[in-house]
């Protein structure tokens, strides 16, 4: 989940380029893809800016780099079977009206073979992936994913997508009278928008795009599917003219990397698109990966101190109580949100919240429970054991000090 306070993507100090359109977020320089004459443009530079430009009229983004990254990411679909692994886009906001829908509405009208899997079951995902795999589009991940009793039930779509995310990881299921077991591929590119952050393991193999509420004054066009759609299919079509010629190019570039592991394994169809492309998107692509790929590695450092704050805090609020050995939750978060010293009361708008606390203790393997507590009354709640071992490990107390000759 995106706390509050989250900083907006950084870069490093470099000479300046044309300013971007939300206030307020930084992006790398470079050259400009806009101009006002763009004739000696390949059609890749060509049909990039376009649809870069139709991004720009539907959706705010929060930076110049994630234009780039979502330009490029849906180029990469019309190349799936050139690549060793398909990018998750993860189009994530921290509440409603962000735009993470319309966004997702670009998108399907420009990918190649968009499958939309709203409610779909993984057996019905997996039985529509072919050797040309389609573009899974997912909205309201949320409800997937968006607690752990939700996410338990959908435990199978979770290893769908996180196997597709590389080629060569099929699922196996036993079909038909004689009870055979069959191979289904698994591997397509997929985009996912919702509401909080998707599993880390999705997370982690996603181009991420962090949504935000417009401020006033920055406008965007209404979309009307019978309006807006044919110069999407448009530019959708061009793309794959364009491609197509150069499949066997792509399966053959080893482009330079500004990252490297799965970041790279990520962003290397994107890469790849940008220099199949020339001009200037090469240099925006690793702009723009080195940026938005430094930014979740500095989320992914934040939530794990945050976790190990929580960690600590909770065993204050169990000392405070006298180390009783269970907690209500009710009551761990009133300790929690009433300390203005820690990061809980301004975690959202109402503090930290049961939701919050299970997803941040998730990683841990702690989890609330019914307790019966004083008067017999039974709530939510956790045990102090539940801790000791996250304690000792994550934030032991310091050995007491003795002296000297002891």
């Amino acid at each position: 989940m995106e706390h509050a306070g989250a900083e907006p993507y950084s870069t490093p100090d470099k000479p300046s380029w044309p300013p971007v359109a939300i206030p307020g977020q930084p992006s790398e320089p470079g050259p400009s893809v806009d101009g006002p004459d763009n004739s000696s443009a390949s059609e890749g530079e060509r049909v990039l800016t376009e649809l870069r430009e139709q991004l720009r009229r539907y959706v705010v983004l929060p930076s110049e780099e994630a234009f780039t990254a979502v330009t490029l990411w849906v180029a990469a679909t019309h190349l799936q079977t050139a690549w060793q692994h398909a990018p998750r886009l993860a189009v994530v906001g921290p509440a409603k009206r962000c735009g993470k829908s319309r966004l997702l509405d670009v998108i399907t009208e420009s990918v190649h073979d968009p499958l939309i899997t709203v409610n779909a079951s993984a057996a019905a995902v997996f039985r529509s992936i072919t050797d040309t795999p389609p573009t899974l589009l997912v909205d309201e991940a949320d409800t997937l994913f968006g607690s752990a009793k939700v996410a338990e039930k959908n435990e199978e779509m979770r290893g769908l997508l996180n196997a597709g995310h590389q080629r060569n990881r099929p699922t196996l299921r036993v079909s038909g009278p004689n009870h055979e077991v069959s191979k289904f591929p698994t591997f397509a590119m997929a985009a996912l928008a919702g509401i909080g952050d998707l599993p880390d393991t999705i997370m982690d193999r996603s181009i991420v795009i962090r949504m935000r509420r417009r401020r006033p004054g920055e406008k965007v066009a209404e979309f009307r599917t019978y309006r807006d759609t044919p110069p999407l299919h448009a530019l959708r079509d061009r793309f794959a003219a364009w491609l197509a010629p150069l499949h066997a190019d792509a399966m053959d570039l080893t482009p330079a990397m500004p990252v490297q592991d799965r970041a790279a394994d990520t962003w290397q169809p994107l890469v790849s698109v940008a220099d199949l492309a020339g001009g200037p998107w090469p240099h925006l692509a690793r702009a723009a990966c080195r940026v938005m790929a430094k930014h979740e590695a500095e989320q992914d450092q934040d939530r794990s101190s945050l976790g190990i704050r929580l960690l600590a805090d909770i065993r204050r609020a169990f000392a405070t109580e006298g180390d009783p050995p269970m907690l209500r939750t009710s009551r761990l978060l009133d300790i929690l949100n009433q300390d203005d010293e820690t990061p809980w009361p301004e975690y959202t708008a109402n503090g930290l919240t049961a939701r919050g606390l299970q997803i941040l203790l998730q990683e841990y393997g702690i989890g609330s429970a019914n307790h019966r507590f004083h008067g017999n009354v039974q709530a939510k709640g956790f045990t102090r054991q539940q801790f000791a071992d996250s304690w000792a490990r994550y934030c032991p107390e310091p050995a007491p000090e003795t002296t000297a000759g002891a």
